[in-house]
C-alpha cells in the first residue's frame, strides 16, 4: 500500500485530506478533528456509546472500569476527579469537540458534572498534549466526541435503566441525515436516593442523593462539495447532595449548570484542509452549606474561543498544520471576592508531519500561549512511530506541556495569588506494541519531571493560600493485553491491564497522596448467538492518603468484579442484567467515603 493510499484511509473518515475517493469524507464527521491526526502517534482508548452500558451510573465509573485512569471519587456520584500517571487532579484536560472544557474557576474538570451519555464516544489519551489541546494536559486528556453520519435516514434509540439505590437512568437519541443535511438530537434523566449501607463501617450514605440531566443538539450541512457548516450543543444541569453521618448533621448540596456551543466551518480539499471554530461556554454554581437555605456561595464563568486549524500538503509525504486560538474568560463570584474578572488567552502552534515511508512517520510542534498577567513559556512536542515488522512497532514521544494558574488560584479572596507562574512539565514515554495471533501486547514505560506545582498552604494571617513550591516527578509503566477471537457464532474479547505509577514529592521523595503504587484492570466479554456476557475487574493496590506515607492512615488494597449478561431480541431490542461488585467488597477511593458493595441493575435499549 502506497503512502497516498494510507492517507486516505487515515484521514477520509474525519475530513482530513484526501488524494482519492474523495466521497468517503462524507460518511461521518467528527467534530475533533484533530483526534485522528493524534492517533497516528498516540495509543488513545475509545470506548463506544454500547461500552457505556455496562458502565451506566456515572462517568467515573465507566472510566474507572474501561480506562487506565485512576479515579478519586468521594462516594458514589459525589466530587470526582481523574488521574494519569500520577498526576493531580488539574493535570487532567477535558475536551469537548475539540474544545478544552476545564472550569475556569478551579482549573480541572468534575467528572461526576459531565453527562455521561452527551457524548457518541469516549477517547483516552495518556500523555502530555498542550500543544494542541492546551492548558492542563500534563497527565493526559478525555474527550468527549460528538459525530454525524449523513446518508443514513432516521435512526432512534432509548435506554432506561432500573438500579439498586432508587437509581433510574434514561437516555433516548434521534437522527436523521440524507446526502447534504445530518441531524441529531439526544437527551438522558438520571436520579438516584444513593443511599446505600455498608455494615463493614456501618456507614449509610445519607443525604447522598443527586440528579443530571442533559440535552444535546447536532447539525450539519453542505454548503458546497467541499464544504460544510456545523453547530453542536450541550445543556446540563445537575445537583449532588453531599453525604453525612449523623442525620443530626446540617446537610449540604452543590447545583451546577452549564452550556456550551460550537459552530464549526469546515473547508476540504485534496491538499488542504481548515476548521474555523467558534465557542461559547458557560459554567454556573451555587454551593448551599443548609440545603433548606439561599446559595452561601457559587460562581459564574462564561468563555468565548475562536480557534482555527489549517493542514496543507506542502509535499505528498510533508503536510504542515497551524492552529491558532484566541478566549476570552469571565468570571464572577459570589461570597469568594471574586468580583468580575476578565482574562485574554492566546496561543499559537504550528506542528510538521513526515510521512517517510508507509510505515515510518514523525510530527514535531511548537506552541506559544499568551496568558494575560502571565508569563507562559515555549511548549514542543516531537512524535514517532515505526512498523517494523507486521508484529512489532513502536512509538516514542517528547513534549513540554503546562497548565496556568485558574481564577481561584489567582483572585480568590483570601488567599489567591497573581504572582503564581504556569505548572509546567516535560515528558518522554515510548509505546512498544507486539502482535501475535488473535493477542496484542502493549507497554509504554514514561517518565515525567513537573515542575512549579500549585499547592494552597496555611498561612501565619489564619488563611490557606496558593503557591508554586513543589517539584514533583513520576515513571511508571502502562501495559495491556487484548485477545479477540470469533469463530462461527462464538466471539471472545479480552483486556487485561497492569499499571505502575511511582509519583514523588521531589522534597521529601514519597509517594503521592492518592496515587496508587499498583493497578489492574480487566474486561472481557463472550457473544454466543443473541446473547452476551462480560465481566470486569480492577484491583487497586494499597494507596496512601497523607504525604508521610502513614500505614494507619491508607486505603488498603481491593479487588471489585462486575458482570452481566444481555439478550438482543429481533435485532431491535436488547434486555440485560448487571451485579456490579459481585464480591461483595468493602472499598473506597477516598477516606471516609465508601462505595456501593453488592448492587444491581436491570435495563432495556430499543433501537428503532
Amino acid at each position: 500500500m502506497g503512502i497516498k493510499r494510507s492517507l486516505v484511509l487515515l484521514f477520509s473518515s474525519y475530513g482530513c485530506f484526501l488524494f482519492s475517493q474523495e466521497k468517503t469524507i462524507d460518511t461521518v464527521y467528527v467534530f475533533d478533528n484533530q483526534m485522528n491526526k493524534v492517533k497516528l502517534f498516540h495509543k488513545v482508548t475509545t470506548i463506544t456509546s454500547e461500552d457505556a452500558e455496562k458502565n451506566s451510573s456515572n462517568l467515573s465509573e465507566l472510566l474507572r472500569f474501561q480506562s487506565q485512569v485512576f479515579i478519586k471519587e468521594n462516594g458514589r456520584g459525589a466530587v470526582s476527579s481523574p488521574s494519569f500517571r500520577g498526576t493531580l487532579a488539574g493535570h487532567t484536560a477535558f475536551v469537548w469537540n475539540g474544545i478544552n472544557i476545564n472550569s475556569t474557576f478551579l482549573g480541572q474538570g468534575d467528572i461526576n458534572n459531565l453527562p455521561l451519555f452527551g457524548a457518541d464516544q469516549i477517547e483516552v489519551k495518556a500523555g502530555g498534549g498542550s500543544v494542541i489541546y492546551g492548558s492542563s494536559a500534563i497527565g493526559g486528556s478525555i474527550h468527549l466526541n460528538n459525530d454525524l453520519n449523513f446518508n443514513k435516514g432516521f435512526n432512534a434509540s432509548l435506554f432506561s435503566e432500573v438500579a439498586s439505590f432508587n437509581t433510574y437512568n434514561n437516555f433516548a437519541k434521534a437522527s436523521y441525515s440524507n446526502d447534504k443535511l445530518s441531524f441529531k438530537v439526544s437527551g438522558n434523566y438520571s436520579i438516584s436516593e444513593n443511599d446505600y449501607k455498608v455494615d463493614d463501617l456501618k456507614y449509610i450514605n445519607r443525604n447522598g442523593n443527586y440528579y443530571n440531566t442533559s440535552l444535546n443538539i447536532g447539525i450539519s450541512y453542505k454548503i458546497a462539495k467541499n464544504q460544510k457548516i456545523s453547530w453542536q450543543s450541550q445543556f446540563y444541569d445537575s445537583s449532588q447532595h453531599f453525604p453525612i453521618y449523623e442525620e443530626s448533621e446540617t446537610k449540604t448540596k452543590y447545583e451546577t449548570q452549564s452550556t456550551r456551543s460550537l459552530i464549526v466551518w469546515d473547508i476540504n480539499t485534496n491538499k488542504l484542509s481548515n476548521s474555523l471554530k467558534a465557542a461559547y461556554t458557560e459554567e454556573n454554581f451555587q454551593y448551599f452549606n443548609n440545603v433548606n437555605a439561599p446559595k452561601s456561595s457559587g460562581g459564574t464563568g462564561k468563555n468565548y474561543i475562536f480557534r482555527n486549524d489549517f493542514n496543507y500538503f506542502i509535499l505528498p509525504k510533508l503536510n504542515v498544520n497551524v492552529i491558532g486560538e484566541f478566549q476570552v474568560n469571565k468570571g464572577e463570584g459570589y461570597q469568594s471576592g471574586i468580583g468580575n474578572i476578565s482574562r485574554n488567552v492566546g496561543s499559537i502552534a504550528g506542528l510538521l508531519r513526515y510521512y517517510a515511508t508507509k510505515n515510518v512517520r514523525f510530527e514535531g510542534g511548537i506552541k506559544k500561549d499568551f496568558v494575560e498577567d502571565i508569563d507562559s513559556p515555549v511548549l514542543y512536542s516531537f512524535s514517532g512511530k515505526w512498523n517494523a515488522t507486521n508484529w512489532y512497532n513502536i512509538s516514542f514521544n517528547v513534549s513540554k506541556n503546562f497548565k496556568y494558574p485558574s481564577f481561584n488560584d489567582t483572585y480568590y479572596e483570601p488567599g489567591g495569588n497573581k504572582d503564581l507562574k504556569p505548572e509546567t512539565s516535560t515528558q518522554v514515554d515510548m509505546t512498544n506494541e507486539f502482535k501475535a495471533g488473535n493477542f496484542k501486547l502493549t507497554l509504554t514505560p514514561y517518565y515525567m519531571d513537573i515542575a512549579d506545582l500549585i499547592v494552597w498552604l496555611p498561612t501565619a494571617m489564619g488563611y490557606w493560600q496558593a503557591f508554586n513550591v513543589n517539584k514533583a516527578e513520576s515513571y511508571g509503566l502502562e501495559s495491556q493485553l487484548s485477545y479477540s477471537k470469533k469463530v462461527g457464532i462464538h466471539h471472545i474479547k479480552a483486556n487485561i491491564g497492569y499499571y505502575y505509577a511511582k509519583s514523588t514529592n521531589k522534597e521529601t521523595g514519597n509517594q503521592q497522596p492518592y496515587i496508587p503504587l499498583h493497578r489492574g484492570m480487566m474486561n472481557v466479554s463472550y457473544e454466543y448467538r443473541f446473547l452476551t456476557f462480560f465481566a470486569q475487574g480492577i484491583l487497586n493496590g494499597l494507596t496512601y492518603t497523607t504525604s508521610d506515607e502513614k500505614k494507619s492512615e491508607a486505603i488498603d488494597s481491593y479487588f471489585v468484579l462486575n458482570t452481566g449478561i444481555s439478550a438482543a431480541v429481533l435485532k431491535k431490542y436488547t434486555l440485560g442484567f448487571k451485579v456490579n461488585n459481585i464480591t461483595d467488597t468493602y472499598y473506597k477511593t477516598v477516606s471516609f467515603y465508601p462505595l456501593p458493595k453488592r448492587n444491581y441493575s436491570v435495563y432495556a435499549t430499543i433501537n428503532f
